[in-house]
């Protein structure tokens, strides 16, 4: 009872009036509305009334303001009309295709739907004036709306052809650059996106907060006048257009105060390893510290005017440099070390990507195959597969398409990491080889699996229904069709590094976010003489349910195609759950999704993945894992795979592969990871350097946390295993790891080798004592020693001095000599090399190479050795030559036999001559010229110093100016031989006493 009394406390406030149903100068009605509360609390009817209405007028006649200067005016008052016009139109996809069901809207005061094309893309308008003033607007679901003009004309039938173009979010092609400045200076961050429709709207965000556009009035460029140190910080843009929406990578602003040092004057600590005749007994190693400047953006001279890319950039570098001398076995050795830093011009570098393109099943090469960057062709394959590629120096996304003119493969999108300080990086491109294609009746029900396993179902099928497949032009096609599907089966682990792009997409927000697929099909379809590729429409996808073994990912899979433009996955369309008695078999769920394949030819089955971390690696020169030791321009690739459940080491599935290239700083590969359950994911990591595998830490017989790099308790948990954990005969290039996201209330797992997502930064700043993964490189007998220090995988260490061994850090010169060895046993070698004729260098050195010769497996008694030397030459300066002096000196008791007879000659002819009246070793002022395998001298130039020795001591080997070799031909293209006579067994190899020491060292 009572309650019915209150029911006007049970009801809401009366809504606003609505608008005013009448025409302008007519009578109308406006409503308002409320509701009940009660009803909804306790279910009790409200007596009072819920609405009402009153009487209105509607808004004052304006006359029609609109004069036509051709026809007149339509009833609506917003357009001309011409009614003895008609307008004939055609819209037409990217490939051609016909645009069914494209909708025509006319631009006036708002939209208006005039027709919509039908299936052969045509339409009809009459009564549109052909004034010049007239827009159409056609519009498809997928495709950026197109708008053309209706031209001026007196002609009384007109003709439009219109061509759709694919939406797509928009790209970042340009990311703002890391600056620096002092306080009361000013600076202009730039960023540049494409797109269809192209991008039309510029935001800012620094530290993550939005900058406002109505005080910081900017589009694409942000401009910082005065700044204060308040504004350092992380810069970057997001760009957005209808189709969605990109963000540029961050760039680093630092500001310092005006009088501040550009550098931290102080030297970091960097150990060079010194000859094996040179143990320190003060410090008890083979080590000696040279100090290095990190190579950071440092604020230098600024010219007048904001660019966007500051025209000299500026780095850290050695200011100062002081020469020590190092007393070892019967010599002193001269080093330089830096003593200050300051801020200098950066180092110029060049960046390569190189590798090798094969066949994932069997090796066979891509042979003179075709290598796109977007739409243009930038290089080809060689006879055996290789390529290398300069990369333009603002390219933050190198995305490669590799074509086989041949068609034997699938055409593969790659993205591909480089190191961006300058140098190259190798990789191998593995290639999936086309199905043979199987004949189809366009007009019956075909049906295609994808993945077929002997003991397994497939993961999906196509179905593509009779009538489905068309021409290039529209028209129906009835007849046979070749149809290849290839499809790239998750459930084989070696077939993750055939990987299409680098699985990731952009959400709405413009984030990029990772893909965990199920499977990847690339179609081709074609007319039975394999002339005319076909499209075909309302295919249908069925994915097994029963494949995907995590339950959460049922309600998330899409289906995605690829942009080969900017190898980003781009939605097609999702699935609904369909349970089917397909075939007589049990019942069975499946996943059914629809698709078209016309200009994309390249689908995934993927699930979009938040959980994920990043896992910190490290690779070395050697075993002793120094700071100093990293390697930079290490390709760490990592293989995302499911335990089964029950056998965590029998890995079910693969669903994402990813690669890092490795810094100054190691690498963080991102991966898969799952807080609650460590065997949710796991991951499988393998490193590789110039095509060759590096080594992993072992795990067998136990694990040594000091030599993985991972303390306990944290390592056990993260179940760390070498690929040869079980089998000591299997290779010892990779590790399995679960990934366990680290806990944040524990201690023990807040310092690496796993980070959480969100905490990229701290992965990549992580000091060296901070826990990591480690690989590194079997050392041979090999030893450089440099009198300026330079690491051959950090160009940008390259210091500007006369006794620098490269001279240039554009192009690297690499020199080797062919010695061969009379003697029945290996015999350590070394080239000391000095000035020989430039006024600023002679007499002092410029560094020492040693190696060990490598026995004949044909004859006995034979070995022989390619001993690098600094190639004669242009200083840094570029001002006059230098002509080395290279002494050859086998150690132990050896005698020289002969010298080539056309070296000999050469230098006989191109005095100076040096002095040789010690046979026991060999002189000679280095040769100006590339002289050749004739000569047995090898001499190769490139951008990158590893590669240059490298190709170099393949052709030494070999013997040939061609060819190469990784067996030593100790009789092809000889310089010098020297005989040597047995050593006592006292006299152990150089290599081996140095190795022993060093260890203990």
């Amino acid at each position: 009872g009572p309650l019915v009394q209150d029911s006007k406390k049970f009801l809401s406030p009366w809504s606003k009036w609505s608008e005013c149903s009448a025409k302008c100068g007519q009578t109308g009605v406006q409503k308002r509305t409320r509701s009940c509360l009660a009803e909804r609390l306790w279910g009790v009817h409200c007596n009072e009334a819920t609405e009402e209405g009153r009487l209105c007028v509607g808004h004052v006649c304006s006359a029609c303001n609109i004069t036509c200067p051709m026809g007149r005016v339509n009833a609506d008052c917003d357009t001309c009309m011409c009614e003895d016009v008609t307008l004939h139109g055609k819209v037409s996809l990217e490939d051609g295709s016909p645009a069914a069901d494209a909708r025509v809207y006319l631009q006036a005061k708002k939209l208006k739907l005039l027709t919509t094309a039908d299936n052969k893309g045509t339409f009809r308008i009459p009564g549109v004036c052909p004034d010049g003033k007239n827009t159409l607007k056609i519009k498809k679901a997928k495709y950026a709306t197109a708008a053309v003009t209706v031209p001026e004309t007196n002609r009384r039938n007109l003709a439009l052809q219109v061509r759709l173009q694919r939406s797509g979010k928009p790209y970042i092609v340009k990311s703002p650059d890391d600056k620096a400045r002092r306080v009361g200076q000013s600076v202009a961050l730039c960023c540049d996106a494409v797109g269809t429709p192209a991008p039309d709207r510029y935001l800012w965000y620094h530290n993550g907060s939005l900058l406002d556009p109505s005080i910081y009035k900017y589009k694409n460029n942000l401009i910082l006048k005065n700044l204060n140190r308040g504004q350092a910080g992380e810069y970057f843009c997001k760009a957005s257009s209808d189709g969605g929406s990109a963000k540029s990578q961050s760039a680093k602003l630092s500001v310092i105060g005006r009088q501040e040092a550009a550098c931290n004057p102080q030297p970091q600590s960097h150990l060079i390893r010194l000859p094996h005749d040179c143990f320190q007994k003060a410090t008890n190693s083979f080590y000696y510290d040279v100090g290095k400047c990190p190579a950071k953006t440092c604020v230098g001279k600024l010219d007048k005017g904001l660019r966007c890319k500051d025209n000299v950039a500026y780095c850290c570098g050695a200011a100062k440099m002081e020469t020590r001398e190092i007393s070892c076995d019967g010599y002193t050795l001269p080093t330089k070390v830096t003593v200050e830093c300051g801020c200098k011009k950066c180092t110029e570098t060049r960046i390569t990507v190189r590798g090798r393109a094969t066949a994932a099943d069997n090796g066979e090469p891509l042979r003179f195959g075709h290598i796109y960057m977007g739409n243009k062709r930038v290089s080809m394959t060689g006879y055996k597969g290789t390529f290398s590629i300069p990369i333009p120096a603002d390219t933050e996304r190198l995305v490669l398409t590799f074509v086989d003119r041949l068609q034997k493969f699938v055409n593969t999108t790659k993205v591909l990491p480089f190191k961006e300080n300058g140098g190259a990086v190798f990789h191998d491109i593995k290639l999936l080889r086309k199905k043979a294609p199987v004949t189809l009746e366009s007009t019956e029900t075909n049906v295609i699996s994808l993945g077929e396993m002997e003991d397994d179902d497939p993961i999906a099928e196509l179905e593509i229904p009779p009538d489905s497949f068309y021409r290039k032009n529209g028209e129906l096609y009835r007849g046979k069709v070749k149809a290849s599907v290839t499809f790239l089966d998750p459930r084989n682990i070696s077939a993750a590094p055939v990987t299409q792009s680098d699985l990731n997409f952009v959400d709405e927000e413009g984030d990029v976010f990772p893909l965990r697929t199920y499977g990847m099909f690339s179609v081709d379809f074609t007319d039975e003489r394999g002339t005319e590729s076909l499209n075909a429409e309302e295919v249908k996808v069925h994915l097994d349910a029963a494949q995907i073994k995590m339950p959460e990912h049922l309600q998330e899979m899409k289906l995605w195609s690829l942009n080969p433009e900017t190898g980003l996955w781009e939605e097609e369309g999702d699935f609904n759950l369909e349970k089917s008695r397909r075939r007589k078999r049990e019942e069975r769920t499946f996943l059914v999704g629809n698709m078209e394949i016309k200009e994309r030819r390249l689908f995934n089955l993927d699930v979009p993945e938040s959980r994920r971390c990043y896992v910190k690696v490290r690779a070395y020169r050697s075993e002793r894992f120094l700071p100093s030791e990293q390697i930079q321009g290490v390709v760490i690739s990592v293989i995302n795979t499911e335990p089964e459940p029950g056998f965590s080491s029998n890995p079910r599935a693969w669903g994402r592969f990813d690669s890092v290239v490795t810094g100054p700083n190691g690498a963080c590969v991102p991966a898969f990871c799952d807080e609650q359950n460590p065997e949710a994911y796991a991951a499988y990591i393998l490193a590789s350097l110039g095509g060759e595998e590096l080594e992993a830490v072992a795990s067998a017989p136990k694990l040594n946390p000091n030599a993985i790099g991972v303390p306990q308790p944290y390592l056990n948990k993260l179940n760390y295993r070498r690929t040869d954990h079980e089998d000591s005969n299997t290779k010892k290039t990779a590790f399995s790891i679960n990934m366990a996201k680290p806990s944040p209330n524990s201690a023990d797992e807040n310092n690496g080798p796993i980070y959480a997502y969100e905490n990229l930064k701290e992965c990549e700043e992580a000091p060296y004592s901070a826990a990591h993964f480690r690989f590194y490189r079997i050392e041979g007998d090999r030893y450089d020693y440099n009198t300026v220090p330079f690491s051959e995988d950090d160009l940008m260490s390259w210091t500007d001095d006369y006794l620098a061994w490269w001279p240039k850090p554009m192009e690297f010169r690499a020199c080797y000599i062919k010695v061969k060895i009379n003697g029945p046993q290996e015999v350590n070698i070394r080239s000391r090399n000095m000035g020989g004729t430039h006024p600023r260098t002679i007499g002092k050195l410029y560094g020492i190479r040693d190696v060990r010769s490598i026995r004949d497996s044909e004859q006995r008694d034979v070995s022989a050795a390619c001993l690098e030397f600094k190639c004669s030459g242009m200083l840094f300066d570029q001002d006059r030559v230098d002509r080395t002096l290279v002494k050859v000196v086998p150690q132990g008791s050896c005698r020289r036999e002969s010298v080539n007879s056309m070296l000999h000659e050469y230098l006989v002819n191109h005095l100076p001559m040096a002095t040789n009246n010690d046979s026991s070793e060999y002189t000679m002022l280095a040769p100006l010229d590339p002289l050749g395998h004739n000569y047995g001298i090898y001499t190769v130039t490139d951008q990158d110093p590893r590669i240059a020795k490298e190709i170099a001591l393949g052709r030494c080997f070999d013997g040939t100016s061609d060819g190469t070799s990784r067996i030593m031909k100790s009789d092809i293209g000889v310089a010098l031989t020297f005989s040597c006579s047995e050593r006592s067994a006292a006299e152990q190899s150089i290599f081996e006493a140095q190795r022993n020491s060093g260890q203990q060292s």
